[in-house]
């Protein structure tokens, strides 16, 4: 246990198996010392057809948690040995239901004393532990069932990449990665129009020199990221959130979430009571962001924009 020790919580998965491999090789020896004919990976299919009702291959792999695949291999198994039977439902010929042999009702008898004696072994074991096993399991499960360890690692992941993301404003020398991130996807989805073509051509005369913003994401110094607050003649708008591009390379870093927050933490300082923007429902990703930084779709406009096919705001508290 040294190694484990020593490697820690990265190894729970080895450690999870080393401990399953320990007590199934244990469970093989354990089924011999009772005479039984049995392999430890039958026991939950086994068990639910011990309890008297004949089920379908599908039923019991709902009810045990299995692949309907996995269930089927074992019956198969269970079937050669003798153990149940296979037969077509009389209800529905199209279906087959599974039941135990008289081997089967045989094995239920026997496996009585062995129970008895299994569940006095973990309560002996239980009493040597300070930690209850079987309700630790039930938590993991629980919790896992809820959010599964791949996806907490790959949140994980995107904390610890965001913490190397560098929000910065925009200067001259970032118009290149401007224009080119921009051009960047909207090439890939759409295709550039007019419009893109006079901001990104002229990002200060056209959006800073009017009182917008731009702001730059750098990773690892690169600029990866980029986002504008332009300023709007607009009654309804003070703001309009636009060209927010991110690079294929920067997916999972979450830019366009630090994007978006900058951009709206720089239209409270400007006093903006409302943020606008346009989009394209194609964009699921990006019509997520939007909702988790709290925008709301509207009523649609009139838009210099073909792609556009959704209209969004967020009212400034």
């Amino acid at each position: 246990m040294e190694f484990y020790n020593k490697v820690g919580k990265v190894a729970i998965g080895s450690r999870l198996r080393m401990l399953t491999e320990k007590i199934t090789e244990d469970a093989s020896y354990i089924y011999s010392l009772y005479d039984i004919d049995m392999q430890p990976k039958w026991f939950p299919v086994f068990y639910v057809l011990s309890q008297g009702e004949e089920k379908t291959i599908t039923a019991i792999a709902k009810e045990i948690g299995h692949s309907h695949p996995s269930v089927s291999k074992i019956i198969s198994e269970m079937s050669k040995k003798g153990l149940v039977i296979e037969k077509k439902d009389k209800a529905d010929g199209r279906r087959n239901v599974v039941k135990l042999s008289k081997s089967g009702k045989e094995v239920t008898l026997k496996i009585e004393d062995q129970y008895t004696d299994i569940a006095s072994a973990i309560d002996q074991i239980s009493e040597q532990t300070r930690n209850d096993l079987w309700k630790a399991i039930e938590e993991w499960e629980f919790i896992l069932e809820q959010k599964s360890l791949l996806i907490r690692v790959k949140e994980q992941q995107k904390l610890r990449e965001s913490q190397k993301v560098e929000i910065i404003p925009y200067t001259s020398k970032y118009q290149h990665a401007f224009r080119d991130l921009n051009e960047e996807w909207i090439s890939t989805h759409f295709k550039m129009e007019a419009a893109d073509y006079k901001a990104l051509d002229d990002p200060e005369g056209y959006i800073l020199d009017k009182g917008g913003r731009i702001f730059v994401a750098l990773y690892n110094q690169q600029p990866l990221g980029v986002c504008a607050l332009v300023k709007m003649d607009d009654h309804d708008y003070d703001y309009e959130l636009a060209k927010m591009a991110v690079s294929p390379l920067a997916q999972g870093k979450s830019i366009g979430w630090l994007l978006g927050q900058a951009i709206i933490a720089e239209a409270k300082k400007l006093g903006a009571a409302k943020i606008y923007l346009e989009s394209n429902t194609l964009l699921k990703p990006a019509i997520n962001l939007y909702h988790k930084l709290g925008f709301n779709k509207v009523a649609g406009r009139t838009t210099p924009y073909e792609r556009c096919n959704i209209q969004m705001e967020l009212a400034i508290v």
